[in-house]
Parts: structure tokens; sequence; C-alpha cells
């Protein structure tokens, strides 16, 4: 299927690895040019040369730290002119309201929250001005399941799905389009750190750390693949009357009493 992407820019933020190294390799292999942020330089000048070789786009780079105002100005300042921007930094603490102190609150929402808010405030400026672009928040089943014990991540992503519905209701009016995406598990390094916990407490080994998402559907996590295939297909026209919703992609979770 062409998705008419060819020729296009998007920027993906936290796309050293995991889902948005996907996004990003998914959108090169549509002819997309991407520019990939993070906090890793090394790691991105890596991808980047592999996306490039592979694919025959333009991939650039710029390491920064987005849970600080400045550098997110810097990241518009280098890359202004970009179709599809995809916020997906973020890491938001998990635990109790006991469990996580106001530190670690704040650097959670400073990275995730408040670095969507901010990149979303400069580029959606400049894409109403041009009057064409698209804005896909990679946000988290978190926030439509809430839970007591993630309760920074509860908190922070239905705020995050409050803010992409609002601003999405709205902004096709100035021919931009903004869509949340809510991921359920998905297989990356920190959900098999997670999962070899799992196993550990379970069966005493970690590294029958698969076994530990048995009940899940499929028997697995979603892969990030699985993830950037519906995200690059919500930033082309062919899903050009979508915006201000949020879509769940996982395989029921929330609607079956949550994660087994």
């Amino acid at each position: 299927m062409d998705l008419k992407l060819n020729g296009r820019t998007a920027l993906i933020t936290g796309s050293s690895k995991g889902i948005g190294l996907a996004v990003a390799q998914w959108f090169a292999r549509e002819g997309v040019h991407v520019r990939l942020v993070a906090r890793s330089a090394d790691a991105l000048k890596k991808e980047a040369a592999a996306i490039g070789a592979a694919s025959g786009v333009r991939a650039q780079t710029l390491a920064a730290d987005l849970a600080d105002a400045a550098a997110r100005e810097r990241v518009y300042k280098t890359f202004p002119d970009v179709d599809i921007l995809v916020n997906n930094a973020g890491a938001i603490p998990g635990g109790n309201i006991h469990d996580v102190d106001e530190p670690a609150w704040r650097e959670g929402f400073d990275l995730k929250v408040f670095g969507y808010v901010g990149l979303t405030r400069h580029y959606l400026k400049e894409m109403e001005r041009r009057r064409r672009g698209v804005i896909v928040n990679i946000i988290g089943l978190g926030g439509e399941r809430l839970d007591s014990g993630y309760i920074a991540g509860a908190m922070g992503n239905a705020g995050l799905m409050a803010f992409t519905r609002a601003i999405g209701a709205n902004s096709l009016d100035f021919g931009v389009r903004v869509i949340g995406i809510n991921p359920g598990p998905v297989l990356t390094d920190r959900v098999e750190m997670l999962g070899r916990k799992r196993a550990a407490k379970l069966y005493g080994d970690e590294s029958r750390w698969k076994e530990s998402f048995a009940k899940m559907p499929h028997g697995r996590p979603a892969t990030p693949d699985e993830i950037a295939a519906t995200v690059v297909f919500l930033a082309s026209d062919l899903s050009s009357y979508t915006s201000g919703t949020i879509v769940t992609i996982d395989g029921g979770l929330a609607h079956r009493g949550g994660i087994p």
C-alpha cells in the first residue's frame, strides 16, 4: 500500500531504540526523511547510519535531553521544517503515592508531559502557519487503566490524553492533525527487564522471563513494529479524517482486567 508519504520529513523523539527507533525505520521505508532525537549521541548516529544505508533517506540526529525547555527549543531551531512530529521520549516512574517522591515525579513529568507539550507548542504554531502537518503522541495504557500503583503514570498519561484530544479537536481548522496512541506492554529493553524481575520472583529463574507474559494476548507483549506500523498509517493522508482521538493498541488488556 502506498501511504503517499514519500519525500516528507518526520521528527521522532526517543528514537535511539524501542518504539521510537521502529517508527523511524518504518517512516524511512516509506521514503520519509527522518530526524532522530534522543539523549544518546552515539546510539543515534549508529541507527541513523543504518537507516540511511537501508532506505536512502536523509537521517539526521540531535542529542538532547527533552526534559529541558532550552533543549526543546534547540531541537525546533535545528529542525524547524518537519511535516510529522512524533512525541515518544519519556518514562514516568512506577509506584504508588508513597513510593514516588516529588523529585522523581517532577523528573518524569518534565520529560514526558512537559516534553510533549513544549515540542507541540513549537511545531503546532509552524504547522498551523503552513496549514499542514501531523503530530502523534505516544502516550500509554496507564492513562486509560488508572492504577494507584502507577499513580504518576496514570496522572501524566491521562493528562496527555486530554491534551491530545483538546488540541486535535480544533487543529484541523488549520490543516493540522493531532493524534494519540496508547500502547499496552511492548517488548522493549525496559519490559524485558521487568519480565526478568517478574520471572525471578515467580519461578526463581530470570531466564524464564518470556513465560511471565504467558497470559497476555498472543502470550507476549506487542512488538515495537506493531506500534510503529499504526503510527505511520495514522500520519499518512489515508487517515486524513483522524484527529483529536486516541488509538489503543493493547490486545484488549484494558478491558479484560488489566495486565495479567
